[in-house]
């Protein structure tokens, strides 16, 4: 026997199309390697020569046994001969036998004189989908509908009835019942021809499927098995299951005569040798879905057969007197016949394995080698002691390096419940040894479903076969926990849960505490949660969201992470002589997973960044978070304040426990009586208000206060009064601050760092509190926004930090002013007088804030913008739709419109060498890239709420593949939003960012571009992408891109006088080459239009060959494909039309194009 490993080695080969030669030819040389590397390493043969790969892959199939070490040669099969005919003859023996006599009933086989199946190749051209032929029509080529394959595809009669129907059909007549099978493969497969009712004698399989192949239309590209639609859909599942009921129906007696399997699987095997896709495609997968269903007939003459066996020994181990002989002779009888039948089906299934299977699990087309894949696998667990051994599991393993990431999932899903049974774990030991290394580096695939499905395999293996893998191997998967792909993260999440959260028997026994409290039985897990944690915090630098992704990862599978009690006792508790105590870090570590996962299982949502749309939860999703809500609450209302006490002092983990009360119940604080625990909590909030300093501590508290005093809680009124105390202190603190400041100034002393600090910290805390509380009661407005006009005075009396909190504090009461005067009636003096106050805020705020943006302090000017794009919105025309709020409508003039602009082209859209940035310090570089970020979503937000008009995005559009790696999202979705607003607009914002970029090459290079330069390049890649925006819906975007062709016709011929050259072409004509890339998007009668505008705008003339004029050749070309008008050689420019004025500074186009619009509805 050949040595196995050589059999794992990939062939060369490529994949099957309808011009390429099928491989019945197994020795040929092919072109094409299909084991591409995805980054990853093949096996290393694939390297050697291809032909001699090729032929020792022919020998390893020709010689491997894999059904009872039978050798099957390769038939040629005519109308009537069939592999199965082999009951008796010498084509199918067991290795080692002579073999039988030929029966009385058998029927002589033939073969051809190469000893191979009769080519059914005829010479095809290529067919494409023809335009012409619809679906509806190529439907109605089927228009019989008293066939097997319409009542199949029309679905209204149940399988097992049609089934039925044609049994008695075959029994009355069995020619007529073997046509009516045969002309439902043809017609499934999309053909229209009809087979004979009576085949000639002198005609064979081969002949019929020439037949079939010539009425064949090649017109159409579709069948219906890649046929879109639900009918279609429920066609391909009724066709899979009409098979396999066929021969369930029939396996007691027809599927073991000669007549019928032998010409059904002579047809089969013919036409999935076919070059038509259509025929090689349906019958692939009527072989596959009929060799499992002869899988399913040889199990249950399995279980017969062993019945049988063991009744044949009881009977046979009688005694004399007692045994029947006539039963024991039919008990024998019984057990040949069953082996009979046994043999036969395995005859059948060897016979298509080799004929079909081998050939087909490396077509070109993907369906084909999935159905392959997806089949195979479940022979192989259905009937291992034929079809799992090395032989053939090389096959699946040769196809997970397939291109396709279809057929990589199908083999991965193939393999998983043969790694889930115990019983096949000695069988799959080679298969591993050559492919394990292959299945865990497809944790890493670039198709996420493939990902996630060998992610599982892994997690089958650590659970039945725990030795396979190495901690190497387990490395690479770990780290899929912090994956942005949910699916792949909770799974990666699954395969730790196995492979280190799990306790076993060999666990030390759980200790206890200090004062003897048992420890709980996660106690290990957290332990080793929390050190994962830190080391995977390491190895990342601590990245973003990553202690919220790994909870995200194991929430859903382990149990663990909810286990508050657990937690808290390692927190609380003092360690027993029998512990390890955690140290600050594995402190701080397990603070933040526990309030990662108070938040996930409170709110249901995954952390930002991961998962999709967000959904409306079911009602079970709703009561399930509401119960964690309630169990939570109860546990961690007594327990926080202690927790709070024994951290005061360390301002991340305050920082983290302070988030826990948002998520609480209130209700229950009430219901059971927890009153001590709310004032502790309350007393504990003040004292760190006062200790604390830093933004993140000082802001949890503010927020944990506005939740403790929402209106709709009983316990309100208690927390409003600690709220109001606490704020009354801080306002009154930093008003002494202040005065103590000023006193300095005013005298000889400088202020000295207490002085400023105090002050900056009181500025701060008042700010943070107006952010989540309104202090309108204290009247903080005029000293605050006094503070800030100061600056602009050259009379700076506070520090610059100080100035920064004061403009955060007005930003927030002119807000609270607003919701105030909103939830108000509206009517009466008291309302008037509100509204005046606010507009006069408002008013003088925006004000300062405008001239603040063109400060040369960063920290004002980053400020301030960013507060005017947030009033701006919140002051928008929206607020007409309330007569009362109309008045308080604020609208951006041009020079506020244009201080915006230019503050993101000269703070977001800079070259990353412009900045002062320490290349080693990679923390600040990115968070200067989200502040970057953050600004530009600030101006994209006005742009798509209508507050700035559409065609003030194209000073970013313009950036969007210079900057696509930083910005590329904002911008795309600027895009869709200007687009949703006003389609024509966007389109001509699109032309006037192109026009501006135009206008720079001719500013820095003269009249005369270089069409090959790389930035007029990038321009036309601009364009692509642009044009590629709009989506394949052209009739949708219509107007919008005649408009966009009209408005870049007016920029190419305005000026139409090139002052350098007056006999040259104008001066932007280079610009209708960027035209062209949005010529694709126009109609055909479109395209017309278009062509006589520019016609308009442009005189023909005599022959002009200069290379000056091919950009007008390039787009008329553009536009006239297809037509049966040759595009024009020459344009002049005499007789120009007179100079029209559609051009603004910088390239801008203008809309009052004088007339421009008239002349092109003319053209229509």
């Amino acid at each position: 026997m050949d040595n196995p490993l050589e059999d794992f080695e990939p062939p060369s080969t490529s994949y099957l199309d309808e011009q390429q030669t099928p491989m019945d030819q197994q020795s040929e040389k092919c072109e094409e390697n299909v084991y591409p590397h995805y980054g990853f390493d093949t096996p290393s043969k694939m390297e050697h020569d291809k032909n001699s790969v090729t032929v020792q892959h022919n020998l390893n199939v020709l010689s491997s046994n894999q059904v009872e070490n039978t050798t099957v040669p390769t038939l040629s099969v005519g109308h009537g001969q069939t592999p199965q005919s082999a009951r008796g003859q010498t084509s199918v023996t067991p290795a080692g036998k002579k073999a039988p006599a030929v029966t009385a009933n058998s029927q002589k086989l033939v073969s051809s004189p190469e000893g191979t199946p009769i080519s059914t190749r005829p010479s095809l051209r290529r067919r494409g989908r023809s335009k012409k032929h619809s679906e509806k029509e190529h439907v109605a080529n089927f228009e019989d509908e008293c066939d097997l394959f319409s009542i199949i595809r029309n679905g209204k009669s149940s399988l097992q009835h049609i089934v039925d129907e044609w049994i008695e059909q075959y029994k009355a007549d069995r020619d007529s019942g073997l046509n009516a099978i045969m002309q439902f493969f043809i017609s499934a497969s999309g053909c229209n021809g009809k087979i004979p009712t009576k085949i000639p004698s002198s005609m064979d399989h081969a002949a019929v499927i020439r037949d079939m192949t010539k009425k064949f239309d090649e017109d159409s590209g579709e069948y219906p098995l890649v046929m879109s639609g639900p009918q279609w859909r429920k066609f391909r599942s009724n066709f899979c299951d009409f098979v396999h009921t066929l021969v369930k129906q029939c396996q007691y007696s027809i599927i073991y005569e000669q007549y019928l399997m032998d010409n059904v699987i002579s047809l089969l095997t013919g036409l999935s040798d076919s070059q038509v896709r259509a025929f090689r495609h349906t019958a692939t997968l009527a072989v596959m879905k009929l060799m499992t269903a002869l899988v399913d007939v040889a199990l249950t003459v399995s279980v017969h057969l062993d019945n049988t066996s063991r009744q044949y020994e009881v009977e046979r181990r009688k005694t004399q007197d007692k045994r029947a002989s006539d039963r024991l002779e039919g008990l024998l009888a019984k057990h040949e016949e069953l082996e009979e039948n046994m043999h036969d089906i395995k005859n059948m299934l060897t016979y298509l394995f080799k004929s079909v299977f081998v050939h087909r699990y490396r077509d070109i087309v993907p369906d084909i080698r999935a159905i392959c894949m997806t089949e195979i696998g479940i022979w192989m667990k259905r009937f291992p002691q034929n079809f799992l051994d090395d032989s053939n599991l090389k096959y699946i393993g040769w196809n997970l390096y397939d291109k396709v990431a279809d057929v990589r999932l199908k083999c991965l899903q193939a393999l998983q419940p043969l790694y889930a049974s115990q019983e096949l774990k000695e069988k799959l030991e080679l298969f591993t040894s050559k492919f394990k290394d292959r299945v865990v580096s497809m944790t890493l695939d670039k198709d996420y479903d493939v990902s996630v499905q060998a992610v599982r395999l892994v997690i089958t293996m650590q659970k039945y076969h725990q030795e396979m893998l190495s901690d190497k191997d387990c490395e690479s998967v770990y780290e899929l926990v912090f994956s942005s792909h949910r699916a792949l993260a909770q799974a990666a999440g699954e395969f730790l849960k196995e492979r280190l959260f799990t306790l076993n028997a060999t666990s030390h026994p759980v200790p206890r505490t200090l004062r003897g409290k048992k420890r709980l039985s996660n106690t290990p897990l957290i332990r080793d949660l929390v050190q994962f944690f830190i080391e995977s915090e390491v190895k990342s630098n601590q990245l973003h969201e990553h202690g919220a992704y790994l909870v995200d990862s194991l929430i859903d599978s382990n149990e663990m992470m909810k286990d508050w009690e657990c937690m808290t006792d390692f927190l609380i508790e003092e360690p027993g002589p029998d512990e390890e105590p955690l140290d600050d870090q594995q402190e701080t570590a397990l603070i933040e997973l526990m309030t990662c996962c108070i938040k996930q299982v409170a709110t249901g949502e995954p952390p930002a960044g991961r998962g999709s749309m967000r959904k409306i939860p079911t009602v079970k999703e709703t009561k399930q978070t509401q119960g964690h809500r309630v169990r939570l609450t109860e546990h961690f209302i007594p327990t926080l304040p202690v927790l709070l006490g024994k951290y005061m002092t360390d301002p991340e983990q305050v920082a983290n426990l302070l988030s826990i009360p948002q998520y609480f119940n209130m209700e229950i604080y009430t219901t059971s009586r927890q009153e001590k625990s709310l004032d502790s909590l309350l007393r504990l909030i003040q004292n760190i208000v006062e200790r604390h300093t830093t933004t993140e501590v000082l802001e949890g508290c503010a927020q944990a206060l506005e939740f403790l005093c929402n209106e709709d809680y009983a316990i309100s009124s208690r927390c409003d009064l600690t709220r109001n105390t606490l704020i009354d202190r801080l306002v009154k603190k930093c008003e002494q601050d202040y005065e103590n400041y000023v006193t300095l100034m005013a005298g000889d002393d400088k202020p000295n760092k207490d002085a400023v600090f105090t002050l900056v910290l009181g500025l701060k805390k008042i700010a943070l509190f107006s952010s989540h509380h309104n202090l309108g009661t204290w009247n903080l407005w005029d000293s605050l926004f006094n503070g800030i006009q100061e600056t602009l005075n050259l009379n700076r009396s506070m520090p610059l930090e100080a100035i920064k909190y004061c403009i955060s504090a007005c930003h927030s009461a002119v807000l609270w002013e607003l919701l105030q005067f909103k939830n108000c009636s509206g009517q009466g003096t008291s309302a008037a007088q509100q509204q005046k106050q606010l507009r006069d805020h408002l008013d003088a705020y925006m004000s300062l804030m405008t001239e603040l943006i063109t400060s040369n302090v960063a920290d004002f000017r980053e400020e301030a913008y960013v507060s005017v794009g947030d009033l701006l919105i919140c002051f928008s025309k929206r607020l007409k739709d309330n007569p009362q709020l109309k008045p308080l409508v604020y609208e951006p003039d041009r020079e506020l419109q244009q201080i915006l602009e230019n503050f993101i082209q000269t703070y977001v859209f800079v070259e990353e060498e412009e900045e002062d940035v320490d290349e080693g310090d990679e923390h600040e570089k990115i968070e200067k890239l989200h502040n970057r970020r953050n600004y530009l979503s600030v101006f994209c937000k006005l742009v798509a709420c209508n507050v700035l008009p559409i065609k003030a995005a194209a000073g970013v559009i313009r950036h969007y593949v210079k900057y696509y790696d930083n910005y590329g999202d904002i911008i795309k979705t600027l895009l869709g939003k200007t687009r949703n607003i006003n389609n024509i607009t966007s389109a001509k914002t699109m032309v006037l960012s192109l026009s501006l970029l135009f206008h720079d090459l001719t500013r820095d290079g003269g009249s005369h571009i270089d069409r090959q330069s790389e930035e007029f390049l990038s321009v036309k890649e601009l364009a692509k992408k642009l044009a590629m925006s709009f989506g394949l819906d052209t009739v949708k975007n219509r107007e919008a891109i005649t408009a966009l062709h009209r408005d870049g016709i007016i920029f190419a011929t305005n000026p139409l006088e090139n002052p350098n050259n007056p006999i040259g072409p104008p001066p932007n004509l280079g610009f209708l080459e960027i035209c062209g890339e949005f010529s694709n998007k126009l109609l055909k009668q479109d395209k017309k239009v278009v062509l006589q505008f520019l016609d308009r705008m442009l005189t023909m003339g005599r022959l002009s060959p200069r290379r000056e004029w091919e950009p007008l050749l390039f787009y008329r070309n553009s536009l006239v494909h297809g037509e049966t008008d040759p595009p024009p050689h020459s344009v002049r420019s005499a007789n120009r039309r007179r100079r029209r004025d559609t051009g603004g500074d910088d390239g801008e186009i203008a809309d009052n194009d004088d007339g421009s619009d008239q002349d092109f509805a003319e053209c229509g």
